[in-house]
């Protein structure tokens, strides 16, 4: 049995039967299964994943019963044998059937002659399988040919309404993003960690938007002692820019009002150099663990952690911060590059809410500010009703508010996440208050 392979079913496996998140599942099964070539599994666990609604769609065209009707288990098996054949070249075809097949013997009895025989299938006919007609229906095809949900295109449709571009935004959240790493300057300058990295045999290239950033190609990155010893952290260009806007300064008191797992957070206090305040919170107590934790091994110091709900107002902090952050809980449509499973998320309740959630934390948050203080507001989302209208809504009942900065990161663009960046200034007109 291929331990890469087996580690991909499992992984596959759990995220289909049991909502399990891509990252959290790969990690856990590549530390049992101990596969000799992780970069293989990862490459196949996040290409099935990010072209799932493609493979069922011609796998419904080879299932006389289609897709609905196969158990999970022959589905996982058939979506990664066909995702090896249709875009992993270094996979041979008949590898590709063969491993499948013992996958099936193993965990799908009785079933390896039907594997067989859709793979098989797949290969011969492959050339004579239809997409939806893309003149027909736009976003029937856009969703098929790029496996996104038909609302989320829509919505991109609606937004930029240009189909190449949306076109090439929805086909850059299928590629692999960069491994970006935020160096640490408490602790280690540039000039330094690029040669150790080096000397580590990783490929390193500096970010093209944070003074800070560095695009690295290696392994074993994170189990090295550069990392624990808190040289630098995995944050993406876009992400690392939302503590650049804020632009926070040494000394400042600063509130971070949704704060984990901590990655901004660290990052304000690295650029305070490790003086100031910062008051950290997140509804989660659990969560609150992961910022201390990472605040200790950055060496820094100024972080306060806090459980708190961030729709409501702290009376106790009104008007103390100089700066403070809104990083909103958003639908994540920015990300599907690192979780790919967002893409076929519902437009559910909760998803229609985000948009009031994310007003009241802002409209909460505002009242932290001090006169002639900062307020930004960001999301790891590209979605007008949680960027623009939020804050479009927020400034036509908060006049003593003007905003300063607006981004709005594109992966195709950018090459980075998707993020939307609004930096905000307070009034420090008492008549404007």
């Amino acid at each position: 049995m291929d331990a890469n392979r087996k580690t991909a079913y499992h992984t596959l496996l759990d995220m289909e039967t049991k909502k399990a998140y891509s990252n959290l599942a790969l990690n856990h099964h590549i530390l049992i299964n101990k596969p000799d070539d992780p970069a293989f599994v990862r490459e196949l666990v996040y290409g099935v994943l990010e072209n799932k609604m493609l493979l069922d769609h011609y796998l419904d065209q080879l299932i006389p019963k289609g897709v609905k009707s196969t158990r999970h288990q022959d589905l996982t098996i058939l979506r990664m044998g066909l995702y090896q054949i249709s875009f992993m070249d270094a996979v041979p075809e008949y590898a590709a059937v063969n491993e499948s097949v013992a996958l099936a013997k193993r965990y799908a009895r009785g079933r390896s002659g039907f594997v067989n025989g859709v793979l098989r299938g797949y290969i011969k006919n492959k050339d004579s399988l239809e997409l939806p007609d893309k003149s027909e229906d736009l976003v029937e095809y856009l969703s098929v040919r790029y496996s996104y949900a038909p609302w989320i295109v829509q919505l991109w449709l609606d937004a930029y309404e240009d189909a190449d571009f949306v076109e090439s935004l929805l086909a850059a959240g299928n590629e692999a993003p960069d491994l970006t790493l935020r160096l640490n300057w408490l602790k280690v300058m540039k000039k330094d960690l690029i040669p150790a990295l080096e000397e580590r045999g990783c490929e390193v290239t500096e970010g093209r938007y944070s003074a800070n950033a560095l695009h690295v190609k290696g392994r074993g990155i994170l189990e090295s002692d550069l990392y624990k010893n808190g040289l630098f952290s995995v944050q993406d260009e876009a992400s690392q820019l939302v503590a650049s806007v804020l632009a926070p300064e040494q000394g400042d008191t600063v509130i971070d009002v949704c704060a984990a797992p901590g990655g901004k957070t660290m990052a304000i206090a690295e650029r305070m150099n490790n003086r100031g305040r910062i008051i950290a919170q997140d509804i989660y107590k659990r969560k609150i663990a992961l910022i201390e934790r990472e605040a200790a091994r950055l060496g820094i110091r100024i972080v306060e952690t806090r459980t708190w709900d961030s729709t409501r107002v702290d009376s106790s902090l009104l008007g103390k911060a100089d700066r403070v952050l809104v990083d909103a809980p958003c639908s994540g449509l920015g990300v599907v590059r690192r979780k790919p499973e967002i893409k076929y998320k519902a437009f559910n309740q909760e998803m229609a809410m985000l948009p009031q959630k994310q007003q009241a934390i802002l409209q909460a948050a505002s009242k932290y500010v001090n006169a002639g203080g900062v307020l930004v507001y960001s999301t790891c989302t590209i979605n007008p009703h949680e960027n623009e209208e939020i804050v479009s809504s927020f400034l036509r009942s908060h006049s003593n508010f003007m905003v300063e900065e607006t981004k709005q990161l594109l992966p195709h663009i950018n090459g980075t996440d998707g993020f939307f960046i609004c930096r905000m200034r307070k009034s420090d007109s008492i008549t404007n208050q």
